[in-house]
């Protein structure tokens, strides 16, 4: 993502209601846990990094390019340029790793699991966001350079299978997942700009009823997994 697509995205994402959810979704996983280490892996302007930290958790944003990680910096977080398949991070070293909206970039998506494997201290979680269902794949996904969409079994599978113990699989986005797909087959290009402020609003509302509705077992756009090193 190049310097001008970061600070973009660092001034829509305060009011999008894609990524407004988000950042209310960390929250509300983090709750409960005692603050230590974190890692935001793939953390664009450090939005995530930032609900982190200003919940008592010593938090690193990690960015593969120098924008997203100078970007970070300049909000006053403490940024690492790296890979994800070669985390810059010692062995056992963190209580807490996310990574939203990240693995379903990076080709080798099982060394990437691996890598959190091994920075984790054991019992330590692993916060994970990635777009699902392969039917839903657009324009949108080769816009955002997307290399996959999962599904539960190859999810479960990529975070079994680098040896941590999966605590909880939710769907999200499973109000608005009719209008995703029509919309995602007649427009060309991302579809998380930013949108009339009306939109928005309305939007926000659909996405924040889930919080109160049992619909996180049902098809959605994106999963969100829990796990944790044994």
């Amino acid at each position: 993502m190049e310097g001008m697509e970061v600070r973009k995205l660092v001034e829509l994402e305060h009011r999008h209601w894609w990524y407004r959810e988000r950042r209310r979704l960390i929250r509300r996983a983090i709750h409960g846990l005692p603050p230590g280490t974190a890692l935001d892996i793939g953390a664009a302007g450090g939005g995530n990094t930032r609900v982190l930290v200003e919940h008592g958790w010593d938090a690193v944003a990690l960015e593969y390019g120098p924008d997203g990680a100078q970007v970070a910096h300049e909000r006053g977080l403490e940024s690492l340029r790296g890979d994800a398949t070669a985390l810059p991070v010692a062995d056992a070293s963190l209580d807490l790793v996310v990574a939203f909206d990240v693995l379903e970039h990076i080709v080798d998506d099982a060394a990437a699991a691996a890598e959190i494997h091994r920075v984790l201290r054991p019992g330590g979680t692993l916060l994970v966001a990635v777009p699902c269902d392969p039917r839903l794949w657009s324009a949108h996904d080769e816009a955002v350079d997307h290399v996959r969409r999962y599904t539960r079994e190859t999810v479960g599978d990529l975070v079994a299978g680098a040896g941590l113990t999966i605590d909880a699989m939710l769907s999200w986005n499973v109000l608005l997942r009719p209008v995703v797909a029509v919309r995602r087959r007649s427009t060309t290009g991302s579809d998380l700009d930013d949108v009339h402020p009306v939109v928005n609003l309305g939007l926000r509302c659909v996405i924040a009823a889930e919080r109160y509705l049992p619909v996180t077992g049902l098809p959605g756009v994106s999963l969100l997994v829990r796990a944790h090193r044994p």
